[in-house]
C-alpha cells in the first residue's frame, strides 16, 4: 500500500510524533520499511527456524540487553 503523500509537509500531520516514546517513534519508522516488511511476513510462515527468528530480531534491533524498568513507581 503506498501512503497518500499529497500532506507530508504539513507539520500538523505529524504532531503526534512529538508524544511519543523513543521505542514508539522507532516502530512508526521501522514498521513503513519495506525489507523489515519483508522480513516480517517470512516469519508469518508457520515453519520458521528458530535461528531465522534471531536472525531477524538482531538484524532489526528488537532484543534488548536487560529487562526493563519500571517507570511508573
Amino acid at each position: 500500500m503506498t501512503p497518500d503523500a499529497s500532506t507530508w509537509r504539513s507539520s500538523a500531520e505529524y504532531d503526534h510524533l512529538d508524544a511519543l516514546t523513543a521505542s514508539d517513534l522507532a516502530w512508526e519508522w521501522l514498521r513503513r520499511n519495506e525489507a523489515y516488511d519483508t522480513d516480517f511476513e517470512a516469519l508469518a510462515d508457520a515453519d520458521v527456524p528458530k535461528n531465522l527468528t534471531d536472525q531477524i530480531r538482531q538484524r532489526w534491533g528488537l532484543r534488548f540487553p536487560r529487562r526493563s524498568t519500571d517507570t511508573t513507581a
